[in-house]
């Protein structure tokens, strides 16, 4: 480890480009999830956080000697109600949130001490501090910020390792029970009509792939808190802008087409050698009965081992389905931390009784953290 006091030069680019050759290359090199990609942030910062009048804050932390990219914390400073919070960028769109840098790097960055202290001042004043959706502790963020250890999280994410034959895959992770089940499924709705199965691969076809998730989402998530995310434009932009420019390489967009028409969608995002679905929309009304989003998942599992991906990401979110498909879950944890006597009093007030939490919430404006593919 680096016991140097002086390794690293800590600054705030409220302006830094995440499309930049060295964000990329920090990117590639880094520990850090799909969900700090540069076509991502560039996304989130460029036309979610103006929408939500969330303000930048980026810490961006280089070698001192070489000046070069060693560490990049995309955080936003929100208002919540009467709240000043800081956040990570997330803006209920990402589920696995961390620091952009190797594990070894952050191991060093911690033994820097001014550079720890410049930290801590930089992103101050704040009345909240909330970091959930952390995936394990290689990277420890709340020693980096000076806050208290993190604590778990009351929802889990999950993934179902991949492995081929396809057919061995089923085997293990559906079980004979439930893979004939599916069998019965797949012969019920061939009978319907000319069913295709594909990943858009041009403008037209995820436009199209685009709309028809928007369409079927609105209604069956209208009554659920404010809605699903996808009916608002600057979302819904946000999404369609991933799988545009993502395509080919960073984003897949499946759809299932009955004579034509798409039935089903599922978005994921590709990132070493695993696929994470961060929102899928079917057709229910019209294919309850032969479990459409059941015989989506299994097609897209089969894509993904025909293309090589070693796991299939179902992310955040206790679903029944999840585990119907072998995932396993994983805990989840957050960082909080008061800066205030009103930021004290708000998360003292929401540990306690439910009453209470709910109106800690309220004072707040904490919306429901997004927490699974099927309820986006």
């Amino acid at each position: 480890m680096n016991k140097n006091d002086d390794a690293f030069d800590v600054s705030i680019d409220d302006a830094f480009d995440f499309l930049s050759e060295e964000y990329a290359a920090l990117f590639e090199g880094s520990d850090a999830a799909a969900f700090q990609h540069p076509l991502w942030l560039d996304g989130l910062y460029g036309k979610l956080a103006p929408a939500a009048s969330a303000k930048p804050l980026i810490v961006v932390v280089r070698h001192r000697a070489s000046k070069a990219l060693a560490a990049v914390l995309p955080m936003l400073r929100v208002r919540r109600g009467p709240m000043r919070t800081i956040e990570f960028a997330d803006l209920r769109v990402s589920d696995y949130l961390s620091p952009v840098c190797s594990t070894a790097v952050f191991a060093d960055l911690l033994q820097d001490q001014q550079a720890c202290t410049k930290l801590r001042q930089l992103v101050r004043p704040f009345d909240l501090l909330r970091i959930p959706k952390l995936l394990d502790a290689r990277m420890p963020i709340e020693n980096l910020l000076g806050a208290p250890h993190r604590s778990l999280m009351d929802t889990n994410a999950y993934a179902t390792v991949l492995m081929t034959p396809f057919e061995q895959w089923q085997l293990n992770a559906l079980g004979k029970s439930y893979q004939k089940e599916l069998a019965k499924k797949w012969r019920q709705i061939h009978k319907k009509g000319a069913l295709t199965f594909s990943c858009c691969d041009d403008s037209a076809s995820i436009g199209e792939a685009m709309d028809t998730m928007r369409k079927f989402r609105g209604p069956r998530f209208h009554a659920q808190g404010d809605g699903d995310l996808l009916q608002r434009p600057e979302y819904f932009d946000f999404y369609s802008d991933v799988a545009l420019r993502g395509l080919g390489s960073f984003a897949r967009l499946y759809a299932m087409k009955m004579d034509g028409n798409v039935i089903a969608t599922a978005l994921g995002l590709a990132h070493r050698g695993s696929l994470l679905v961060i929102m899928t929309a079917f057709d229910i009304e019209g294919y309850k009965s032969q479990s459409i989003g059941a015989l989506m998942f299994e097609r897209v599992a089969k894509d993904c081992i025909e293309r090589g991906d070693r796991v299939l990401d179902f992310t955040i979110g206790d679903e029944p389905y999840k585990m119907q498909f072998g995932g396993q879950p994983t805990p989840m944890s957050a960082v909080t931390q008061a800066g205030s006597a009103a930021g004290s009093l708000a998360l003292f007030a929401l540990k306690q009784a439910p009453w209470i939490k709910q109106a800690a919430k309220r004072v707040t404006d904490f919306r429901p953290i997004r927490t699974s593919t099927g309820t986006r």
